[in-house]
């Protein structure tokens, strides 16, 4: 299975800084030691024609140079520097490899990604740039450029992070063919939500046994309300209870198991899925990796499913 990866280039963040940066090299490590079965690879960045996909210009120049206004820099949350850019453009890459290799093999990932918060023209909450926009529009594009008198694909976007995915939701709420499905903590980041196609808000405190069943409703409604082509999936590591931002209580058996329903629910209709990893902020760093870890063993596990099955 291919697995992309964007921790060639280090974010370098002030002493202190609250986001868990060194999560990625250790899931990496982790992932190369543990699961052998995995091809890792580095993502290439993306290129300005790729990001304006989903974004502005105008936003992608100012990343770029530096040059958004410091209200908007601190929105995002990290302090501008060229590695920040180059960083944000790869794990971007790393996510449209992951789709196009999905669309060949069943199930593809990138070790990071999920920049859930970014819209059109700003970024928000850790993200620059919305890897999922831009790597569903690049998917749509090819198919487009291969046939022109083609229907462009659909795709779903099934955003489990803990956050609701605001940014995912704007850029496609007028796109009919992308479907939006975020389930996240109603009263949790951001304050200010976006309607995506289908909201699920769970309540502070939310467990397995209610978390998985909100989670199969909303994949039936999904499946009577969409037809996809190709399934794009946010896995949040931050819905487990060692979290320090999540609020929820999913211990990591209700983790591994709300990735086994997606990766089944996906299989069962050969869909091809593209993982991405959203956020986590672990206590211990070493937990929010441990969830990771399980959800790359259901996405290896879902992968070698499809290389079995002779459809």
């Amino acid at each position: 299975m291919q697995a992309f990866y964007s921790t060639r280039v280090t974010l370098p963040l002030p002493p202190g800084h609250r986001f868990p940066i060194e999560k990625y090299e250790r899931l990496r490590a982790r992932l190369a030691a543990e699961l052998p079965a995995l091809h890792l690879q580095p993502g290439d960045a993306a290129t300005d024609a790729q990001l304006a996909l989903a974004h502005d210009a105008v936003y992608i120049d100012a990343v770029q140079h530096g040059t958004l206004p410091a209200v908007a820099q601190r929105e995002i949350g990290f302090p501008w520097s060229e590695a920040m850019v180059d960083r944000s453009r790869r794990s971007v890459g790393a996510t449209i490899a992951a789709v196009r290799q999905a669309w060949l093999d069943g199930v593809a990932a990138n070790l990071a990604g999920g920049t859930h918060h970014a819209s059109m023209g700003q970024g928000g909450g850790f993200c620059v740039f919305n890897d999922v926009a831009v790597a569903a529009r690049v998917f749509q594009e090819d198919t487009l450029q291969a046939d022109p008198w083609a229907d462009p694909p659909r795709v779903a976007v099934i955003d489990l992070d803990v956050h609701q995915g605001n940014g995912t939701a704007s850029i496609f709420a007028s796109d009919p063919t992308v479907f939006t499905l975020s389930l996240h903590g109603d009263k949790n980041f951001p304050f200010r939500k976006v309607a995506s196609d289908l909201d699920v808000g769970l309540p502070d405190g939310t467990g397995d046994a209610d978390y998985l069943l909100a989670l199969d409703c909303a994949l039936a409604q999904l499946a009577r309300r969409f037809d996809p082509q190709l399934v794009i999936y946010l896995a949040g590591a931050d819905a487990h209870e060692g979290d320090r931002l999540g609020r929820l209580k999913l211990s990591y058996e209700g983790m591994r198991e709300r990735d086994a329903r997606v990766f089944a629910w996906a299989g069962q209709r050969r869909l091809p899925l593209a993982l991405c990893m959203g956020g986590g902020y672990g206590h211990d760093i070493a937990t929010t990796v441990q969830v990771q870890m399980h959800t790359f063993a259901e996405a290896l596990a879902a992968w070698q499913r499809w290389q079995n099955d002779p459809r």
